[in-house]
């Protein structure tokens, strides 16, 4: 009996199946080719976008719906760097990504003779914004390797990891069966953290709980602990819809003054799984976002509770883990008369949209017209108008069905690449990709991706002729508005152009009627009326 001999580009192929990825995102070139040997053979599907910024932003969306890392085959050199802005949004939002590179040849490197798609050090650029960059270069170690990447991404905080595999090693014979996938537990807290938590929650009288992207793989169990705290839940822009439909919930961003008002005013506060980072929680930069001294902190990185805001209890653990064990003695904490926390989540919701104003809640309205045409559908935003809207209140029907990069490290381009990566993430559901008629620019190609792979997917274009919030902002600390105006190419053309169905409207009720008439991947322009 003989064993197969492998390469290493076989054997990382047969890892990746062995570690349940079913779709990897990626450009091949010449650097890479050796890592596709064994792709086609495979299960995995392979998903080519039209830029390498797509596939890490694909990657990114496939991640967030499924709760698995989205995986991208890059080249070496360009295709790493114009990977890199989208794992700086993925670092920024604790979403995990495997980045594959290619780089050249191992005698080539660090000679600085001009190879092709040559770097100074392309391991140590990728460092800059990964968890954790690794150069193979023993293809003994492949195993090793790729079992600490899948560790870095899911025993911790997560975020992007990068490997890079030198084109000579890539060729070199490697063994499959070198890999185990780690098997990791989650953290649980101290049991006298514990017994601490479980006593600032039994005194409390007007407790809340503020929510963040963290919270979102632990969503009944959030709710059940919020029912037993008889607590309003108010969720930053990841976490919306785990309280979905929920007396206690209060979907509305801690930037608003009523929303800041009801977490000041409670005697107790439990941050889970949130940053409190600005772009949540002070996106008017006013500096108002504060926390009362009775504070609760439960983060899975221990680093994350000294930032910020000072905790009366900092708890390092797993959320998962915290809020089990804080459920499983209730009994000692549990509020005995509840009925107060829903109706102060009722006042809040109602001081929210008033003090939002009629062109955002007419955007809210329309976010959730959207969401009653396709009640299963993913909202997947770029930095535009209908999106910061819906950062500041939305009701999303389920936890990952609104996500958006104009948070965190806010790129332009997210939106539709991110969309494709999360229909395929989650079939079944489909992804409404909500893109401004500037930034939709960065990343326009990507409709020819959604085509190839039949994404289900509307583009729905908010066209109101240019950046406008940065127009408003330029006007508004009386600087000329200059660049604000980019032309837009006729859109329906453009996705004429790929084989997509598109329709311009005018109306609110032409956009949802559309939504609901088109096959898709299709493409919806809205003309935004002046005064929106």
């Amino acid at each position: 009996m003989t064993t197969e001999t492998l390469t290493v580009g076989e054997a990382l192929v047969k890892m990746l199946e062995q570690a349940g990825v079913d779709t990897v995102f990626g450009i091949p070139g010449v650097h890479t080719i050796e890592l596709y040997r064994g792709l086609a053979a495979s299960s995995i599907r392979h998903i080519t976008p039209r830029h390498e910024q797509g596939a890490g932003f694909m990657a990114d969306g496939y991640a967030r719906v499924s709760g698995r890392p989205g995986v991208c085959f890059v080249i070496t050199g360009p295709g790493l760097t114009n990977t890199l802005t989208a794992m700086a949004q993925a670092r920024a939002d604790s979403i995990p990504m495997l980045v594959i590179s290619g780089v050249n040849a191992t005698p080539t490197l660090g000679q600085g003779r001009g190879h092709l798609h040559e770097l100074p050090d392309q391991a140590a650029l990728a460092a800059t914004v990964a968890l954790w960059s690794h150069s193979l270069t023993d293809p003994a170690d492949l195993g090793d390797v790729l079992a600490r990447a899948f560790s870095v991404m899911t025993s911790a905080r997560p975020g992007p990891v990068h490997i890079e595999i030198p084109t000579d090693v890539m060729k070199l014979p490697a063994d499959a069966a070198s890999f185990v996938m780690p098997q990791t537990r989650p953290r649980h807290p101290h049991a006298s953290d514990i017994d601490a938590a479980a006593r600032l929650c039994a005194d409390a009288r007007t407790p809340a709980i503020l929510i963040g992207g963290g919270a979102v793989r632990h969503a009944a169990a959030i709710r059940r602990f919020a029912e037993a705290l008889d607590a309003p839940v108010i969720s930053t822009t990841n976490a919306r819809g785990i309280m979905a439909g929920h007396p206690l919930d209060v979907p509305a961003s801690p930037s608003l003054g009523c929303v800041r008002t009801l977490l000041n005013q409670s005697d107790l506060v439990l941050a889970l799984g949130t940053e409190l980072g600005p772009t949540d929680c002070d996106m008017y930069e006013d500096g108002g976002f504060t926390l009362p001294a009775n504070l609760i902190r439960v983060d899975i990185a221990e680093d994350q509770l000294a930032r910020g805001a000072r905790a009366a209890l900092a708890i390092h653990a797993d959320l998962g883990a915290f809020v089990d064990d804080m459920l499983a003695g209730a009994a000692t904490w549990a509020e005995t008369q509840p009925g107060a926390g829903a109706n102060r989540c009722s006042a809040a919701r109602e001081q929210a949209k008033s003090e939002l104003g009629t062109t955002y809640v007419g955007h809210i309205e329309l976010l959730q017209e959207i969401w009653q045409a396709l009640p299963d559908a993913t909202l997947v935003g770029d930095s535009t108008q209908l999106v910061y809207a819906g950062n500041m209140y939305v009701d999303a029907p389920c936890p990952a069905s609104w996500f958006n990069s104009a948070t965190g490290f806010g790129t332009l381009g997210y939106a539709a690449p991110a969309a494709v990566g999360s229909a395929l993430g989650h079939p079944g559901r489909p992804a409404v990709a909500l893109l401004g008629d500037g930034g939709f620019q960065f990343t326009l190609a990507e409709l020819g991706s959604a085509r190839d792979c039949d994404a289900d997917v509307a583009f729905l274009v908010w066209n109101n002729s240019g950046y406008m919030e940065i127009e408003t902002s330029m006007t508004s600390a009386g600087i000329t508005p200059v660049g604000v105006t980019p032309s837009a190419p006729d859109f329906s053309a453009v996705a004429a152009a790929y084989g997509l169905p598109s329709r311009r409207v005018q109306t609110r009720e032409e956009l949802i009627s559309a939504l609901k008439d088109l096959p898709r991947p299709c493409l919806i322009e809205y003309l935004v009326p002046a005064a929106s």
